[in-house]
């Protein structure tokens, strides 16, 4: 019996370190997110951060309204990439299986 509990502590913590690594990676993934057909671009990080935001000039004609708008809409794509990156990954990492609902990895 020791044995077998030994085993499941031994692959508990390979997969948390297989965890940390893939937090690791996300963190530093770069991400882009884009509205307006490219008018603005935004790049964040797998940790939600935004590093930069790309805004076409011939966006700053328009309303500031629009601009704001495309903003928003730009932010909201590279979150929503994000969550598509990290649960691609963390589904490499547990073959496939899926995490019950409100479970978010890694952020």
């Amino acid at each position: 019996m020791k044995g077998s509990i030994g085993k499941i502590m031994q692959q508990a913590q390979a997969m948390q370190g297989k965890m940390q690594e893939a937090q690791k990676e996300l963190a530093q993934m770069e991400i882009t997110g884009e509205a307006g057909a490219g008018l603005v671009k935004v790049v964040m990080t797998g940790k939600h951060e935004v590093k930069k935001v790309n805004i076409d000039p011939s966006v700053l004609e328009e309303d500031p309204e629009f601009l704001e708008d495309l903003v928003a809409a730009a932010i909201n794509d590279a979150v929503q990439h994000v969550e598509t990156a990290s649960k691609e990954k963390m589904s490499e990492m547990t073959g496939g299986m899926d995490l019950p609902e409100g479970m978010n990895f890694p952020f």
